[in-house]
């Protein structure tokens, strides 16, 4: 056995032993634990910040592109967000022990259904060291111990913040294993991760295309995911012509390297003249290389064409794919062809063609009147997420708590004996 093998193989036992201490602790001690990591990323902000600029300077040098150093960078509102968001989760209802649908049977036995921690979870990510924080909190409120693997670009961010988690652990006088941050940066580290399913019970890989198929591929632990992030916006016939620029402008804009950035607007034909010269204009200011069909080019002079492959692209850069459809039928049809199932959104005051929307685009998220930038777990009031997942089972959309969770029966009797 490697050496690698050999220390994963003693931190998915130190996981292992921790879940089963933390399924006894209650929602006060778990609040408790999550209130002095906050408190210790408090006190070690600035000490953060100098370690993520570590990670930069190393970053620019290998190369790292726009939309990767953005994921990567940490600054003063960042880890305040962080910090909110570890708090946010610490405030909201505990669903472990929670039990639901109890109902009296005919044979006098109540039978319901109770909420559980899924055990020990494991998350592989890139970039974003603020997944670190997120993954944490959520993992300890549901009662799960972690087990963490940060890409090695974020090595100094991530183990920074793992100190402040261990501060805040030992506070508390929780298991310190009950969240492992990895300082092991071989790729065979994830490669035995995803396949001890003695150890632990789900992965969710967090970052590139690369990264997930290769999950998806090899693990023998089931797992939480999403592939791509290509996100659309129809701005229909009967939008409102301000909301639909500012929604549209914003999807796109706001921040090039998420998952739930825009990547490609739809625009109904009788408004297309009025609003593409306007919205080509902001994207101009910004940056935004702009891609489209043959009607797009008549509008926006200078758009380039879009291929076929644009379509089906997640630029995660300042680049938009925009495309004239007849009306609602046409906007749907394309979605369904193209759409990674993340996030879709419809413009529109038009009732009817909401619900029709919202019927038939099949996506973890569907959103009416508002930006595809607000589908995230924060934003959705899960306090942080762990991910998103476009798969049906066993959760879909932002993975917050109840995501960590699974159901056990419970049966409540009396002396009760089946005859």
């Amino acid at each position: 056995m490697t050496d690698v093998n050999k220390a994963m193989e003693t931190i998915g036992q130190q996981a292992r032993n921790a879940a089963i201490e933390l399924a006894r602790s209650n929602t006060n001690e778990k609040n408790a634990a999550l209130e002095n990591i906050a408190i210790a990323l408090e006190d070690k902000s600035s000490f953060l910040l100098s370690e993520n600029k570590k990670d930069l300077v190393v970053g620019e040098k290998n190369g790292l592109d726009d939309a990767l150093l953005d994921r990567l960078a940490l600054n003063q509102d960042r880890v305040d967000s962080m910090i909110e968001g570890i708090r946010q989760v610490a405030s909201l209802p505990d669903p472990i022990g929670e039990i639901s649908d109890l109902k009296y049977q005919p044979s006098g036995i109540q039978v319901g259904k109770m909420r559980v921690p899924l055990g020990v979870v494991g998350i592989i990510y890139e970039s974003r060291p603020n997944v670190t924080a997120d993954a944490a909190a959520l993992c300890l409120k549901s009662g799960n111990a972690a087990v963490l693997r940060g890409g090695s670009e974020a090595i100094h961010s991530n183990k920074a913040i793992a100190n402040c988690i261990r501060q805040g652990l030992v506070a508390s006088e929780f298991p310190e294993a009950s969240v492992q941050v990895l300082e092991i940066t071989d790729r065979a580290a994830v490669g035995r991760m995803i396949t001890m399913p003695e150890y632990i019970d789900v992965i969710i890989p967090r970052g590139g295309k690369g990264l997930i198929e290769r999950v998806s591929k090899e693990a023998r632990v089931p797992v939480i995911k999403h592939l791509d992030g290509i996100c659309h916006v129809y701005i229909d016939e009967y939008a409102d012509f301000d909301k639909a620029v500012s929604i549209a402008y914003n999807a796109k804009a706001q921040r090039y390297g998420t998952c739930n950035t825009m990547e490609t607007l739809l625009v109904a034909k009788p408004m297309a003249r009025e609003i593409l010269p306007v919205l080509a204009s902001n994207y101009e200011e910004e940056g935004v290389e702009m891609r489209g069909c043959e009607l797009t080019q008549d509008y926006i002079t200078q758009a380039k064409p879009a291929t076929e492959e644009d379509w089906a692209t997640e630029y995660l850069a300042p680049v938009i794919s925009i495309k004239v459809v007849s009306g609602i039928d046409e906007a749907i049809e394309h979605i369904q062809k193209y759409s990674s199932s993340h996030t879709d959104a419809i413009v529109t005051e038009y009732y009817t063609n909401a619900r029709r929307f919202i019927a038939e685009v099949d996506s973890s998220s569907v959103i009416v009147n508002a930006s595809t930038r607000f589908a995230d777990g924060f934003e959705y009031g899960l306090g942080a997420e762990i991910g998103i997942s476009t798969d049906k089972f066993h959760v879909r959309g932002p993975v917050g708590l109840e995501g960590l969770t699974s159901q056990k029966y419970v049966v409540f009797g009396d002396g009760q004996i089946r005859i």
